[in-house]
């Protein structure tokens, strides 16, 4: 599968600061980004065929945080996220993702997550990539979103708080977004939790057909209007939780609107274009 020409410019344009080895401060390597983003467009445009809303909403330049639902087994959901950026904006951006500690543990999964942008989970990590203006994506669920079952796709479960009190130290706004489709993706019915630990992972999904293999369903994303608190990040808990709140609300409608998208592209009602 070759790398396209349009994933090509898009590279062109993306305003990294690269070396003259095509290398960037964070490690990030041009070379890699090439070869994962033509993989992935292709499932992007071809396989999932994604379809994205308020693409707008995400700053053109300057740090922000993209705050969403964990929808799907496996994180095809940050992937085809990190994808949008890239192929829908203008100019394109990398957004940067804090990846699940057992990845790094997995010798050429870890390096070319790193070399993609994709960082360790640690604090310091996404303060450094906000001071440097980049766009940060965070699932609060954490792994209990990504082990919702299939009947639970649609649903929200509890919201870490580190995400909130690292926007407020940073002065970062706050990009809400909604994915859609990746339940049916990967229609998971159980979760293997000790099989999991074998691997080193917090489990292992299980679909109808057995592996978490997913399916070429459609997908979408929907990006809110930017949310901005004040605070400076040492408010109390019940300030915090407030916040918090505020952003799963919002993305709790974000995912409505995007139920009633996709009853109104199986129906052909009007809905599909709101």
């Amino acid at each position: 599968m070759g790398v396209s020409k349009e994933v090509m410019e898009r590279l062109r344009r993306l305003e990294i600061p690269f070396n003259r080895f095509g290398v960037d401060r964070f490690g990030v390597s041009r070379k890699h980004l090439k070869h994962a983003l033509g993989f992935l467009t292709w499932f992007y445009r071809h396989y999932f065929r994604v379809k994205v809303v308020g693409i707008d909403h995400v700053p053109p330049r300057g740090r922000a945080m993209l705050i969403g639902n964990h929808s799907g087994g496996v994180a095809i959901d940050a992937a085809m996220v990190l994808v949008s950026l890239m192929m829908e904006m203008d100019p394109p951006r990398l957004g940067h993702s804090m990846a699940e500690k057992f990845i790094s543990q997995v010798p050429f999964l870890a390096e070319w997550t790193n070399r993609c942008g994709q960082l360790s989970g640690l604090p310091e990590h996404a303060t450094k990539l906000l001071e440097d203006e980049r766009l940060l994506l965070v699932f609060p669920e954490g792994a209990k979103g990504t082990a919702k079952l299939y009947r639970d796709r649609h649903s929200l479960v509890d919201f870490g708080t580190g995400f909130m009190r690292l926007a407020l130290q940073t002065g970062t706004p706050i990009v809400p977004f909604a994915f859609l489709g990746g339940g049916e993706a990967i229609p998971t019915v159980h979760n293997a939790y000790g099989l999991g630990k074998l691997f080193g992972a917090p489990y292992v999904p299980v679909t109808p057909y057995l592996l978490a293999l997913p399916l070429p369903a459609r997908l979408h994303i929907l990006y809110g209007e930017p949310l901005r608190f004040e605070g400076t990040g040492n408010e109390e808990d019940e300030v915090i939780l407030d916040y918090v709140n505020q952003t799963k609300e919002r993305i709790a409608e974000l995912i409505e609107r995007g139920r009633k998208i996709r009853r109104g592209e199986l129906t052909g009602s009007p809905e599909a274009s709101s």
